[in-house]
């Protein structure tokens, strides 16, 4: 039977630890709600602020080689309709040969809440599960529980993590993407192909399936002219054989100036 991805980083993210008991492991990290108030079309500003102790990391959505994605459970809270999340742009992290993407230190992690009834309060009451790692990695589980203020002001570190949200493929003149898709024993091989100017330095590609059942490896990424070109594999969890959508495929560049979001993809 295959191993799951997402034990495979847990393992990989242990395999970096030293002993617990040489840890100072309390209050390693810490979340707080933070208001931004109601916007015109209805919907309020918020964000989930992470501090982590120094040196500290936790993960991305898609967290790389060694890294465990954060779950969100928001069943508990009061007129909530729809709950978006807008990540801004993580750092690449290497240690030991295995990358991980993530924050380090702090997290404000933006969300729009629409509520079911514009009329009614909204209270966001959930927990967040989460890896945070330093030279051991332990899982976290973190709750909240607020009442969300439709008065406040425009709060300075929202926006600041809005501005750190990566360029869309527009904004970041990609002009073509292409996905070549090859059966393999295990699942299947695809080739990006992003035709699009350099992010800056070392670029990274992050291909995500759009299906949380399918994993995708870190692809191995690089320049040809003024195409970047990322190649890994794709399996399902459960090993069992599947369909790729290339609508749902979403690919994330990250470089020195910026990083760049683009959401689906042609035939290669």
């Amino acid at each position: 039977m295959p191993i799951k991805p997402t034990a495979v980083a847990a393992l990989a993210c242990l395999s970096l630890s030293v002993p617990v008991a040489a840890q100072d492991l309390d209050n390693v990290v810490r979340l707080d709600v933070l208001d931004g108030g109601r916007t015109t079309n209805g919907t309020y500003m918020s964000a989930l602020k992470l501090t982590l102790k120094d040196g500290w990391k936790t993960y991305w959505r898609a967290p790389g080689d060694s890294g465990i994605p954060p779950e969100f459970d928001w069943k508990r809270s009061s007129n909530v309709g729809q709950v978006e999340i807008i990540w801004p742009s993580p750092e690449v992290f290497d240690q030991n040969g295995l990358q991980s993407i993530g924050y380090e230190n702090q997290l404000v992690l933006p969300i729009k809440v629409t509520p079911r009834n514009p009329a009614k309060p909204v209270r966001l009451k959930g927990k967040m599960d989460l890896g945070v790692c330093k030279d051991v990695c332990i899982p976290e589980r973190l709750d909240f529980d607020h009442t969300l203020d439709a008065e406040a002001d425009r709060n300075p570190a929202i926006a600041a993590a809005m501005a750190q949200r990566p360029y869309s493929a527009r904004e970041a003149r990609v002009t073509k993407t292409t996905c070549n898709l090859t059966p393999t024993k295990d699942g299947m091989r695809i080739e990006a192909r992003m035709t699009m100017p350099s992010a800056g330095g070392r670029e990274v590609a992050v291909i995500e399936p759009g299906n949380p059942s399918l994993w995708a490896s870190q692809p191995v990424s690089q320049r040809q002219g003024d195409t970047l070109v990322a190649e890994a594999e794709i399996i399902h969890a459960s090993g069992a054989p599947f369909a790729l959508d290339r609508s749902e495929i979403r690919i994330t560049v990250l470089g020195s100036d910026h990083a760049v979001d683009i959401l689906g993809c042609s035939a290669g």
